[in-house]
């Protein structure tokens, strides 16, 4: 039987590693090659410092190992191994879009921001890119949803709901078949800008104060008086209060 391309990973690949650690005298750069994993993260799992205990994956149950392949493996350390079967990929093609258990409670204040700023586009749309059902749309629509006292328009793209590549196809399609002349008014781009600023700001100020409590301990460690960065020497950028 024809091998598959070398490339393939397993479909597990940090439990598959796992399993090969525990059940197998491979090493860690058959291990890592293999799973396309890099060696310090195999280096990890066989030091149990892993962020959490895998449970194993057997790739030999899966058919993408086989028990000669390893036993190849085994007998030379140079050895890359080599895919039997390659993992198949699961694809979603049907059903609604699935969400996230914590992004679920936004989905009404999404739907709600659609219906005001785009009503032209139809629920059925609003339902791929939400992932929801017509009649929670109609309900919405409709002000007669159970918690509809509770739900505050926000952008779906900002909530994490759909994309903006997605939302932008819907609501041209929709004008399209309304006749609508598409126009930018620029709300859109300023509100995200505004918010990528504010992101960025705080990134920065995070970074800044991660440096100057990193600089604060190195002048402690070495003894150095306020304002110092060297025995004697000020820094001439840090301003010392009186």
């Amino acid at each position: 039987m024809a091998q598959v391309q070398p490339q393939a990973t397993p479909l597990m690949p940090h439990a598959t590693a796992a399993w090969l650690v525990d059940n197998t005298g491979l090493t860690f750069e058959q291990i890592a090659e293999f799973c396309g994993l890099h060696i310090l993260e195999v280096q990890a799992i066989a030091d149990d410092t892993a962020a959490t205990k895998l449970t194993g994956r057997d790739p030999l149950r899966s058919g993408e190992l086989t028990h000669e392949e390893i036993e190849r493996g085994q007998a030379d350390p140079n050895y890359t191994l080599k895919m039997f079967k390659a993992p198949e990929q699961v694809t979603r093609t049907k059903g609604p879009r699935y969400t996230p258990v914590s992004k679920r409670q936004d989905k009404p204040d999404g739907i709600a921001w659609i219906i005001k700023n785009h009503p032209e586009v139809s629920d059925g749309a609003i339902g791929k890119l939400i992932g929801t059902t017509r009649t929670t749309i109609a309900a919405i629509r409709d002000r007669s949803h159970w918690n509809i006292a509770n739900i505050q328009p926000k952008d779906p793209v900002t909530l994490g709901l759909t994309s903006q590549r997605e939302l932008d196809a819907a609501v041209a399609k929709a004008q399209k078949a309304a006749g609508i002349e598409q126009v930018d008014d620029g709300r859109l781009d300023t509100d995200r800008a505004s918010l990528i600023e504010q992101l960025r700001a705080e990134r920065e100020q995070h970074a800044r104060d991660a440096e100057a409590a990193a600089i604060d301990a190195q002048r402690d460690e070495h003894g150095l008086a306020p304002g110092e960065i060297m025995p004697g020497v000020q820094d001439p950028f840090r301003k010392v209060s009186e």
